[in-house]
């Protein structure tokens, strides 16, 4: 593997991006900067809704306060109470497949995702994993700035 940037700033332990540039500052330690943070988030939501494993407590809190909601507006929008959605995300109990599957539908639709998944196929990604699958990102460069990409395993 090469080497990758750990982004665990995003609240996930399962996000990498391949080929940030490496600088040096003034003291000669190493120095990365990550560009476009919303356009990163972005993919970022695309790997978590679109992986084929359940999202795991910490994707659906970082979900969530992407599209903008609190636990208590998205516990309303499930017909669940506010307490359920803070258990699942501190991983204390799983995310139930039905509500999760609409979590995933939610952020297609509240953050404009390039997906093109109906409910049914969401619905049996909501199974939970033995593991959280990792998200792995390119980073390139062109004109227009940088362009983040998702690694389709």
């Amino acid at each position: 593997m090469d080497d990758a940037h750990h982004y665990t700033e995003s609240g996930l332990n399962n996000v990498f991006i391949h080929g940030m540039q490496v600088e040096l500052d003034d003291d000669g330690d190493r120095v990365m900067t990550i560009p476009a943070i919303g356009d990163l988030h972005r993919v970022i939501s695309e790997g978590i809704v679109s992986h084929r494993a359940g999202i795991s407590g910490a994707e659906l809190r970082f979900l969530r306060t992407e599209i903008g909601m609190t636990q208590a507006e998205l516990a309303a929008l499930l017909h669940r109470d506010k307490q359920s959605v803070g258990r699942w995300e501190r991983g204390e109990i799983d995310i139930d497949s039905a509500s999760e599957a609409l979590v995933r539908k939610l952020a297609i639709e509240r953050l404009n995702l390039q997906i093109d998944l109906g409910i049914d196929e969401l619905s049996a990604r909501s199974v939970r994993g033995a593991d959280v699958q990792p998200i792995d990102i390119d980073i390139k460069a062109d004109n227009d700035g940088p362009n983040y990409e998702l690694r389709v395993a």
